[in-house]
């Protein structure tokens, strides 16, 4: 009987001590920083601190190739939520809420040279998202430069462009950044389409000089005077046009200048000339493309799309020939509507199969 007690005794220290030695066990890791050279980043982001570059506006993409079985992305706590794909897997959405620091992003892939996408799906203006790099397997790294799409298209919109809602099917659920995904919308998936990468410089509620329920007379805050900024907000930061030269810049706005009574169509179509001439400046040689939304109907819909029709053909007449108009189909419910009536997915996805065909019709862009 004793025997078999110290025989028992002798087992369980057995188990405990190598336990004990498995959590001692140190697991390495291999940390890739985010100044890694081989890190390719799309969209307006600031590299004031290259160890963790900030970005606000939705679509922002950070692209690697990675060795090995597995991968992380290492965050500022509270980044919010991020679309990711890997090589030709489905695409999936992750979240860094309030203690998240590390989000891991797969596991028990083969151990072969895989390739990831990662897409700011939401509006980071406010909780300022951060990436800090990745991390690898022991002894894995990120060899070389993911190849990227040599089309460029940039998108300038209001929450159509955002994605505003598009993940809830009631149209009276109020906003949420868990609800709202560019991955989903019009423009991102027209750059899918057209294998393009994509600038994304949107803001849920901006107008072209009167932001939602603004006054009348028009907000300062509206997307013109906004334009430059390499975070939205943030005035100590100004974009460098160099960094990112559209072959194609399409512009949606409009909406909320006209959503609400009153608004002035004078300073609407002012609004849109002006910043017309802003684009022209920046980006002399791009096809430039003025879009009306799927928002709206009836008579705010006629004067958004009349003040639209007149500086395109004001700016055709004096000789500027890549300046073009296209109209998306307004929504009428058919597709059903996303939080506060804003384009559902199958509407957004109706968008992109619109224009999809208008930009290779004024590009000459094949499949």
């Amino acid at each position: 009987m004793r025997k078999n007690r110290f025989s028992l005794v002798l087992f369980i220290f057995g188990l405990l001590t190598i336990a004990a030695a498995q959590a001692q066990k140190p697991t390495s890791q291999t940390i890739i920083p985010a100044s890694n050279p081989n890190i390719a980043y799309v969209g307006r982001v600031s590299f004031t601190n290259p160890e963790s570059p900030c970005f606000t506006y939705p679509g922002v993409q950070i692209r690697a190739c990675f060795e090995g079985t597995s991968i992380a992305m290492r965050v500022k706590p509270n980044s919010g939520y991020f679309m990711v794909e890997i090589d030709n897997r489905e695409p999936f959405k992750v979240a860094s809420l309030e203690n998240d620091s590390v989000v891991q992003l797969a596991d028990n892939l083969d151990d072969i040279l895989h390739q990831i996408t990662i897409t700011l799906a939401y509006e980071g203006y406010q909780r300022r998202p951060e990436f800090r790099g990745f991390l690898l397997d022991a002894g894995k790294t990120i060899p070389q430069l993911p190849l990227l799409p040599k089309r460029k298209i940039e998108f300038i919109g209001n929450s159509i462009t955002c994605g505003y809602g598009i993940e809830v099917t009631d149209p009276n659920a109020p906003f949420k950044d868990e609800t709202e995904n560019h991955y989903y919308t019009y423009a991102a998936a027209t750059a899918r389409a057209l294998n393009a990468q994509s600038l994304v410089v949107a803001r849920s509620g901006i107008g072209i000089y009167r932001n939602y329920n603004g006054p009348k007379t028009g907000n300062k805050d509206c997307m013109p005077a906004m334009y430059t900024q390499t975070l939205f907000t943030d005035t100590t930061e100004v974009w460098d046009f160099s960094r990112y030269t559209p072959d194609v810049v399409c512009v949606n706005l409009g909406t909320n200048d006209v959503s609400t009574q009153p608004y002035d169509t004078g300073l609407l179509e002012k609004g849109y000339r002006n910043f017309l001439k802003t684009l022209r400046g920046y980006y002399p040689k791009a096809k430039i493309v003025l879009l009306s939304g799927c928002m709206l109907k009836g008579k705010p819909l006629e004067d958004v799309q009349t003040a639209l029709n007149r500086v395109a053909r004001e700016a055709n007449d004096a000789g500027d020939s890549q300046v073009y108009r296209f109209d998306l189909t307004p929504a009428d419910g058919s597709l059903g509507y996303g939080a506060s009536w804003h384009p559902s997915k199958a509407q957004q996805y109706k968008g992109a199969d619109e224009l999809v065909p208008f930009l290779r019709s004024i590009t000459g862009w094949e499949y």
